[in-house]
């Protein structure tokens, strides 16, 4: 898909709410196409939309096993499980 790439682009520039709504109205024509899913998972993520971004990364998964979504699944889940027990009053 030749528009990805200027969606990438997009999300790491931070214009995660025009790309979430190009890929909110691509992932309604084309909901079987795992990248879709995964920018829209990345853009949500950045966004801070951590609950959104592991669902959209769960679909990717869901539809393509091999997808990046994995990766980025993954190490969010290790980042939410991140505690230091040092930081917490006693």
């Amino acid at each position: 898909m030749e528009k990805t790439e200027h969606i990438k682009e997009m999300i790491a520039a931070g214009r995660t709410a025009e790309a979430i709504a190009w890929l909110d109205e691509r992932i309604g024509a084309l909901p079987e196409c795992d990248e879709l899913w995964f920018l829209r998972g990345k853009a949500h993520y950045k966004r801070g939309e951590i609950r959104l971004a592991l669902n959209d990364y769960l679909q990717a998964i869901a539809l393509n096993p091999d997808s990046p979504a994995q990766e980025a699944y993954d190490m969010a889940i290790r980042i939410l499980e991140f505690r230091d027990s040092n930081l917490y009053n006693p």
